[in-house]
């Protein structure tokens, strides 16, 4: 984890509106940055940032919806939250399919707009969280060794010792070693912890 501060980004090419949802976000504590085209944003974010981003659907040169494309094909996992002047339930649609995590309507209620910050805010949070212990998981996963790994989709599959064994042309004594190292590296405090640990790292059986 980064221990960053997150950041609401708004962009909107109403600069009346982009200074109304700032105003509104820095009173309720959000650190706040404003651009005015989709442009501008995409040249100045920081793909790592946590937070989220609130986004205009129509703007000139490039729309939300471009936006959030631009976003997706750079691996920028910013929740999204899009405004809109106007009931657009074909955009609405592919903008949730792609991942954005609310649309609202212009005029937002201001309270409607700060709760849906919140919860993309909490969303990214808890996504962030889940994978930087994957990605700690995955790190010790790498630490094993070939003859570890085999040992391990064995054990993942539900197999005993001795059919991991047999499986591997080996003995049941040296599969008990191979586990207990394994144990040991994966840092499982038991059996299912260690199956638990794997089915997250994207281990299948073997």
């Amino acid at each position: 984890m980064s221990g960053r501060s997150p950041t609401v980004y708004a962009v909107d090419d109403d600069r009346a509106v982009l200074k109304s949802i700032g105003r509104l976000l820095r009173s309720d504590g959000w650190n706040v940055v404003t651009f005015a085209s989709a442009r501008e944003f995409l040249e100045q974010i920081d793909s790592e940032a946590p937070g989220c981003a609130v986004l205009d659907l129509s703007m000139p040169e490039m729309s939300g919806l471009e936006l959030q494309r631009a976003l997706e094909s750079r691996g920028c996992s910013l929740p999204i939250l899009f405004l809109t002047g106007q009931a657009d339930v074909p955009s609405t649609v592919k903008a949730l399919k792609r991942g954005a995590v609310d649309f609202l309507t212009k005029p937002v209620e201001d309270e409607e707009l700060l709760a849906a910050v919140r919860r993309a805010v909490d969303a990214d949070s808890v996504a962030r969280k889940e994978s930087a212990e994957i990605a700690a998981i995955r790190a010790r996963l790498d630490t094993l060794t070939p003859r570890e790994r085999e040992v391990l989709e064995g054990v993942v599959s539900g197999k005993l010792n001795k059919q991991i064994a047999a499986d591997l042309g080996t003995v049941e004594k040296t599969i008990k070693v191979h586990r207990g190292r394994v144990m040991e590296k994966m840092q499982a405090a038991s059996l299912a912890d260690l199956v638990r640990l794997a089915q997250r790292a994207g281990v299948r059986p073997g």
